[in-house]
């Protein structure tokens, strides 16, 4: 039997309608009626409330900096590590098969079920101040608004060092992808006239892959 309230108190929303919180813990796995539905909606959410809240606080920021600061809070790898210190684990209700095969650790489904509950909280409660307010003790660390991030934009630098020499831009390609779904790591090769070779990057997204590959153009050409 899952402990309900115990959850609630975690995530500092009491549920008035409790069949959307039980259908926020339901995997695919367990029935027809399941969360993904929710985590969509919860999805969207996020990612409006934490962008909305880089831009206020952060106002001197470029577009390219917002996006890297809102993808390290609202990446698979984070979302997991909350998930995993609300513990999730012991609230979802998964199908035999899903916990025969011992996924219920799995990061993706961790991730997706916070989501989830996200959404369910909109459609429970109606009132995006109470999400706001939930997502911001969940997501933001104490001094997070008060650090100073100071992320290099290497497509940026690299574009701006080949206009000056009035030399054609980079492009970029997509190579392999290893890894499953939501755990993925991208393979970007960037090539620029002026090098020999293509420099290559990886990461866990195609963005971050491509600043890696700018990156080892930036250094091949003396750059940084």
């Amino acid at each position: 039997m899952i402990n309900i309230k115990s959850l609630e108190k975690k995530i500092k929303y009491k549920f008035t309608n409790k069949k959307i919180l039980f259908l926020s813990l339901t995997h695919r796995s367990y029935n027809f009626k399941h969360n993904e539905r929710l985590e969509f909606l919860g999805d969207s959410i996020l990612n409006f409330i934490i962008t909305k809240k880089i831009y206020y606080k952060f106002n001197n920021y470029k577009e390219g900096l917002m996006t890297r600061i809102r993808s390290k809070l609202v990446n698979k790898i984070n979302l997991f590590k909350i998930a995993n210190k609300l513990k999730l684990n012991k609230y979802i209700i998964l199908g035999y098969g899903e916990t025969k095969n011992n996924k219920l650790y799995k990061k993706s489904i961790l991730a997706n079920t916070l989501e989830a509950i996200i959404g369910g909280i909109y459609l429970d409660s109606k009132n995006i101040k109470i999400i706001e307010k939930i997502i911001k003790i969940l997501f933001f660390k104490k001094n997070f608004f008060k650090k100073k991030y100071n992320y290099k934009d290497y497509k940026t630098m690299l574009q701006e060092y080949l206009q000056k020499k009035k030399l054609p831009l980079p492009k970029y390609y997509l190579g392999k992808i290893f890894g499953k779904e939501h755990e993925q790591i991208f393979t970007i090769y960037c090539k620029i006239n002026i090098l020999n070779k293509f420099t290559i990057g990886k990461g866990k997204s195609k963005k971050y892959a491509e600043q890696i590959s700018a990156k080892k153009a930036l250094i091949n050409l003396g750059i940084i």
